[in-house]
Parts: structure tokens; C-alpha cells; sequence
């Protein structure tokens, strides 16, 4: 069976997908935009993006009853790979304690709305 969690404290998606879906005792949480969730606008610079992005993963988590530490793999989608160390500094602020999740970290052509990160993630219960 499976359940879609949606949390009115991250965006609305911006295509026919769902924030995230729990299925077996796992949830799977859409790449995440950095969007405010209030306003729809994306701040700027690779910091506040890369902060918004993780904030919005933590509330569809919150939605599920779930916190970050129930991550289990996180896959971060970035624009420009000169930014990682910059992305590395916000993601460890959010993602942090004895044991980490599994990551992949990819350089892309362009993000929707180009936006300059976009981060999805797999937590269980």
C-alpha cells in the first residue's frame, strides 16, 4: 500500500508528482526545490538555496512523522560543482550524527526554474 505525504509547510509540486510517497515503511521525498514554501520564490545564492531545499525535505519528514535522522540516501542535483563545498557546509547542518546517509552529488545542465540545487531523499520509519 501506498500513501503520498504532503506537507503545506514545503511547495506545491511544480508537475504531476507528489512531494513524497511512503510505501512499506519507506519515503521517498520528490527533489525538493528551493522554494518558499509561503511565497513561491526561490532565494538566491547557492547557500540560502541549498538551506531552503533541506528545510523543505525536514518539513514533508515532519509530515510523515519523521525527522532527518530517519534519511537513508539523499541524492543532491547541483549546477555548478565549484558550489559543493558550499553545499557541503548547509547539508551538514541538517544532516548530521553517528551514522550518515548514503549520497550522490551531480552537476547538471540546468534544474527547473533554474533553480541552482535541488535535493531528494529516502528515510524509513
Amino acid at each position: 500500500m501506498k500513501r503520498i505525504i504532503c506537507s503545506p509547510e514545503a511547495p506545491a509540486a511544480v508537475g504531476p508528482y507528489s512531494q513524497a510517497i511512503e510505501a512499506g515503511g519507506t519515503l521517498y521525498v520528490s527533489g525538493q526545490l528551493p522554494l518558499v514554501p509561503a511565497t513561491g520564490e526561490m532565494p538566491e545564492g547557492i547557500e540560502a538555496q541549498a538551506r531552503c531545499s533541506l528545510q523543505n525535505i525536514r518539513s514533508i519528514l515532519a509530515e510523515a512523522g519523521l525527522t532527518m535522522d530517519n534519511i537513508i540516501k539523499t541524492v543532491v542535483f547541483i549546477k555548478n560543482m565549484d558550489d559543493f563545498a558550499k553545499v557541503n557546509a548547509i547539508y551538514s547542518e541538517f544532516i548530521c550524527g553517528e551514522i550518515l546517509p548514503a549520497r550522490s552529488c551531480v552537476e547538471v545542465a540546468r534544474l527547473p526554474k533554474d533553480a541552482l540545487v535541488e535535493i531528494e531523499a529516502i528515510a524509513v520509519r
